[in-house]
């Protein structure tokens, strides 16, 4: 049975997490193991799904609670991919920020991602409702 939980960062063993992201290759973010803790410390919302007592799922936001909030660090592992998990995950993540007009995410250029996300209501930002928008990113 899955369940999803919204926890703190200090409610998931940093083994487990380790895990779930290598499994879905990853793992640029287990190579720095205190950068991953404060990743997930510095989130507004931290959410995981459980099947049993393992580990197959988590989501995180990082937002001002007003204005904007930013999905980040949608992971399924894939045993558990299509099942509807990912779906539940991102709901779950968002809940709290139903009044917050900018849900912005990055994401990998992949086709089933851009599916997945499409469902969800996202729209790449060049394409967005009400406008063309440009979408800029920074990686140092």
């Amino acid at each position: 049975m899955t369940t999803i939980d919204v926890v703190t960062s200090d409610q998931v063993d940093i083994d487990e997490l380790i895990e779930l992201y290598d499994s879905v290759g990853w793992s640029v973010y287990t190579r720095d193991v205190g950068t991953l803790r404060r990743a997930l410390a510095g989130s507004s919302t931290l959410v995981i799904a459980r099947d049993s007592a393992v580990l197959i799922g988590l989501a995180r936001v990082v937002s001002d609670n007003a204005t904007i909030c930013y999905l980040q660090d949608v992971l399924v592992k894939p045993s558990h991919q299509g099942h509807g998990v990912g779906r539940a995950l991102v709901q779950a993540a968002l809940e709290p920020y139903a009044t917050v007009r900018q849900k912005v995410l990055l994401t990998d250029n992949e086709p089933a991602q851009r599916r997945f996300y499409e469902s969800l209501g996202y729209s790449e930002a060049a394409v967005a409702a009400g406008g063309p928008l440009r979408a800029f990113v920074r990686f140092d």
